[in-house]
């Protein structure tokens, strides 16, 4: 199902707050918003060993200039209430409030990617922007928003680098948002949640964990493998698969070889999948709007074949894709926060137990693949823009997570790990070649230091 662009967004309710602290006009009329169902889970549980804070990364045709890059982002930071906004914690709930601070300052990345975010260092911004060489980084911490909601952000901010940079296309496009781009704000969850719809919730065996010498905290290895789209998809027909399913069955087959040699496990392989609802729900929020699925193979024999993963892949997937089971899902999650006993409770003794349930569920899964589908850009930009990366930070019991991209032909998945070595990524890609598929690899570089 297509969604509908909607004009307006929607504006968050108004509330007056005091800010003698920060210097500014405590008679000014601030704005605040609510979390949206996802994000009550990320203030609860971040931390500087798991941080929530994941990348998204836009390479122009042309190295970055500083300077021109900060103007950018005051003028479109302005525009993005979901940006704009700092988190506070309140009696029962966390909420957002507008910020209304100098944009943070862009500089130059010399640190490793995903770092935890202190809004205290950051201007009380739940984001920051850098670049490197031709590179623009946007690191988002997931309270504000999915991958969806920061590529709409991250375009943009391009779109006006590109303006600045190029004093023609200011004077043909001027500085307003383009079409393609969202602003509005609804919770599509609370939208969207139907109570009859509820089921039993998640249902996940014990996963097998990836487990291994670990870089020092806050250090991360990056392998960017980028190949023909059009190989990747010969490649899945061949199994009568999509290229999501066959790209997450790559990646479990991986893990088969690499960790458990072929062998019969007590615990399955499982890849938790982020789905999009956008499209399914046709909403355009800027806020999450997500749930996860599950990818699982259980290695019961030995030297299972890779037709084994994939059939299980396949079977596990689509099982769960469906507009019926994603509605279930949504209504599952967004009934915890409707339940009168925890609306009613105290932050300071609802955060322990959000903590606890996250951690009883978090070696459900032994990693997380998720796919941000084929980026578009607006056509007079095309021509300055070279590709798309993500990022993703990691998480308890998930020490090694991939996230896919696809611009102008070229798919690029970027392996992040928190392990030394590269014995799954390894075989990742060895695989992708061994099927007539190109692979061009790229590090950051920490494996031969």
């Amino acid at each position: 199902m297509g969604s509908k662009k909607k004009e307006t967004d929607q504006k968050p309710k108004t509330g007056r707050r005091k800010r003698e602290k920060d210097g500014r006009d405590s008679s000014k009329e601030i704005r605040w918003a609510k979390l949206d169902n996802t994000a009550h889970l990320f203030p609860a549980i971040a931390g500087e060993g798991m941080t929530n804070v994941y990348r998204v990364a836009i390479y122009l045709k042309e190295d970055i200039v500083r300077e021109t890059l900060q103007e950018a982002l005051e003028i479109v930071l302005p525009k993005f209430s979901i940006f704009n906004c700092r988190l506070r914690q309140g009696f029962f709930w966390y909420y957002f409030e507008e910020n209304g601070k100098k944009a943070p300052t862009v500089v130059e990345e010399t640190t490793y990617p995903c770092q935890y975010m202190d809004e205290k260092r950051n201007r009380n911004y739940l984001f920051r922007v850098t670049y490197y060489g031709h590179r623009i980084n946007l690191e988002a911490f997931h309270v504000l928003t999915d991958g969806t909601g920061a590529f709409y952000f991250l375009k943009e901010l391009a779109y006006q680098y590109l303006r600045l940079a190029h004093p023609e296309l200011r004077e043909k496009y001027g500085d307003g948002l383009s079409s393609q781009t969202s602003l509005n704000t609804e919770d599509s969850f609370l939208q969207n949640f139907k109570k009859s719809r509820i089921s039993g919730g998640y249902k996940a065996g014990r996963a097998y964990l990836l487990k291994g010498p670990l870089f020092p905290r806050g250090k991360m290895g990056i392998l960017h493998g980028h190949m023909p789209v059009e190989e990747v998809k010969q490649a899945a027909k061949r199994h009568g698969a999509t290229l999501n399913e066959y790209l997450v069955a790559v990646f479990i087959w991986s893990a088969y070889q690499a960790y458990l040699k072929g062998m019969p496990s007590r615990n399955q392989l499982s890849v938790s999948v982020p789905v999009n609802l956008r499209p399914y729900f046709n909403s355009v929020t800027t806020k999450n709007f997500f749930v996860m699925v599950t990818a699982i193979f259980h290695p019961k024999e030995e030297n299972q074949s890779f037709e084994d993963v994939i059939e299980s892949v396949k079977t596990s997937l689509r099982e769960q894709m469906t507009r019926e089971h994603l509605e279930e899902v949504l209504s599952y999650n967004v009934t915890g926060e409707q339940m009168m006993i925890l609306r009613t409770l105290p932050l300071v003794f609802k955060n322990p137990g959000i903590r606890g349930v996250y951690n009883m569920h978090a070696r459900a899964n032994t990693a997380t693949v998720t796919n941000m589908g084929n980026i578009t850009v607006s056509e007079p930009y095309q021509d300055y823009i070279e590709r798309f990366d993500v990022l993703l930070s990691r998480s308890k019991g998930q020490n090694m997570k991939m996230a896919l991209s696809t611009y102008n032909g070229t798919l690029s998945a970027t392996i992040t790990s928190a392990m030394k070595d590269t014995r799954l990524q390894r075989v990742f890609f060895r695989y992708l070649a061994s099927q007539g598929i190109s692979v061009t690899i790229e590090s950051n570089g920490v494996y031969y230091e």
